[in-house]
């Protein structure tokens, strides 16, 4: 057996009291985490859903998220997170071709009617059989006659639970990637694929358990999924979840907090560098840090440059994708650091410079990044073709264009096909 939700309930064991995720005010420890997580677990068996069925998620970063994600992986169940940018059309393909029987939605806010447009896409499938809303507060009521809220999905239900017995190469998360071409595929990610990546992005942060984490990024994308929430659950680390990015609001929470380890795309790197305010001083702000993690697309190396020159904090780049789990290879913390290069493979992973027949080309020639390992993704959910075109012979063919160093680190140069951003 191997189950995914094992990283919170292990942390509520050994670390009972601890602060799990603080979301503004409030404050969770993973004692509470887990048992909200088993209450919705409970909800679920409750509903008739069984080991391999799919449920949907639509969620800022917030409690909630974490809270649904366990409970759904505790159920036996599968979770398929879902941008909260989704219009109703998007939503209804997402719940057509996950097979989802049970859709959490967040209610959103006038400028991000999430609830408007998930509930509207839900109508339309009937397939789905349940839709309940998270509410910013347990005793909201639904905005929306009939529809039963988070709050009153759990209320009744037990705070224990005995895991589903999953097997590790059972289907936890189907992520949907924009790709390049075509519909939305789902990557069929497995327990062990998760667990494993983030496993090894504990060693390759050198994270430990006093860190203190801030997630911007958004939970829905497996950047933060593995990076932030799956590895700070692991290693039993408090995290501050911030549901918008706004670089003054993130050197406030990283300066209240004594935050340590920051994980973000180029444009937040961006955003705090070029930050400025007359309230704080924003140098001080930002000395807890000891790390910046940044993926996602290349950091322009200037930047790089200027931000360690502002705040004296290194950045490690590396490079990763939803089919991977997602990290595949990234520079080492406490290892040579290259600036402009994704680094070397992670642990476990292989990674290789083919041509277009999948031949391994010499070092410093340009050709297709492949990869296989532990992070490789199942396949695409319900796309055979799409799988067979993707992973040949055990390798992962990326689409990206890089080239490999005479010390094993990598560079991309290229994509094989244009991809909008």
């Amino acid at each position: 057996m191997l189950n995914l939700s094992i990283l919170l309930e292990d942390s509520a064991h050994r670390y009972p009291n601890k602060i799990a995720f603080v979301f503004g005010e409030a404050s969770f420890t993973f004692t509470q985490i887990n048992a909200a997580a088993n209450k919705v677990a409970n909800g679920l068996k409750k509903l008739g859903l069984k080991r391999g069925d799919k449920v949907a998620l639509s969620c800022v970063n917030a409690p909630y998220f974490p809270i649904i994600y366990n409970g759904i992986l505790k159920a036996g169940c599968a979770v398929v997170p879902l941008s909260v940018l989704l219009k109703k059309d998007e939503v209804v393909y997402h719940l057509t071709n996950s097979d989802a029987k049970a859709y959490f939605c967040f209610v959103g806010t006038p400028e991000l009617p999430m609830l408007k447009e998930g509930f509207a896409g839900f109508t339309e499938v009937p397939t789905c059989e349940n839709l309940i809303v998270v509410m910013p507060q347990m005793t909201d009521a639904s905005p929306i006659e009939n529809l039963k809220t988070f709050g009153q999905f759990i209320k009744e239900e037990a705070a224990t639970f005995a895991t589903a017995q999953t097997k590790p190469d059972d289907t936890a998360v189907i992520i949907y990637t924009s790709g390049t071409t075509g519909r939305p595929k789902g990557a069929e990610l497995t327990h062990s694929n998760l667990l494993l990546n983030a496993v090894s992005g504990v060693n390759l942060f050198k994270v430990v358990h006093e860190d203190v984490f801030i997630t911007v990024l958004p939970m829905f994308h497996i950047f933060a999924m593995t990076v932030k929430m799956n590895i700070g659950l692991y290693m039993g680390i408090t995290n501050i979840l911030i549901p918008r990015f706004d670089a003054v609001t993130v050197i406030r929470a990283i300066e209240k907090h004594k935050v340590t380890v920051f994980a973000g795309v180029p444009t937040m790197y961006w955003g705090l560098l070029n930050a400025k305010s007359d309230e704080i001083n924003i140098e001080d702000a930002m000395k807890s840090l000891r790390i910046g993690v940044s993926g996602g697309a290349s950091l322009p190396v200037q930047v790089l440059y200027d931000f360690e020159k502002r705040f004296n904090i290194p950045i490690y780049e590396g490079y990763g994708m939803s089919e991977g789990s997602p990290v595949v290879t990234f520079n080492q913390v406490g290892k040579t650091r290259k600036p402009g290069s994704i680094g070397p493979h992670i642990w476990g992973v292989e990674v290789m410079i083919a041509d277009e027949k999948g031949n391994e080309l010499p070092i410093g020639e340009k050709g297709e990044l492949l990869y296989r390992g532990h992070n490789v993704m199942k396949s695409y959910y319900k796309n055979k073709k799409a799988t067979r075109e993707t992973i040949k012979n055990g390798w992962l063919h990326s689409g990206d264009i890089a080239v490999m160093d005479d010390e094993g680190y990598f560079y991309i140069v290229d994509r094989t096909k244009d991809l909008i951003i």
